[in-house]
């Protein structure tokens, strides 16, 4: 990872982790507490990972592959190892309401993921 990256990395993770946690906090605030913020606590933890290894899994990926591949691919592997953590972590952690906690996160990465291997593809 660049070094600037790296010394910014806890901003960003920070920032995901208030973000996304606050959109799942109010995803399930109709659910007694503690749920909505276990909800959020777990969101936010995925979300600040995720921020920190999306860009070099996008990276990895796209170095791999020539073409439109290396358009398409990595935002459908981003998408999908984001979709498979979310769903999975957020189903044993007993989240009630898994689409609505999940949705914006999984938009968020998913179009970060487009928008970076698109960069990367016209370079």
């Amino acid at each position: 990872m660049s070094a600037a990256f790296t010394r910014r990395a806890p901003i960003h993770m920070a920032g995901a982790f208030l973000a996304m946690g606050g959109w799942a906090v109010f995803a399930n605030r109709a659910h007694p507490m503690p749920e909505p913020v276990v909800a959020g606590v777990l969101q936010g933890t995925i979300s600040a990972v995720i921020t920190l290894f999306l860009k070099r899994m996008i990276e990895t990926v796209a170095a791999r592959l020539a073409g439109l591949s290396a358009l398409i691919v990595p935002s459908l592997v981003a998408g999908s190892v984001s979709l498979v953590l979310l769903v999975v972590l957020h189903g044993l952690a007993n989240t009630p309401e898994i689409a609505a906690t999940i949705a914006v996160p999984l938009m968020v990465s998913t179009g970060y993921a487009f928008l970076y291997s698109l960069s990367l593809w016209r370079s």
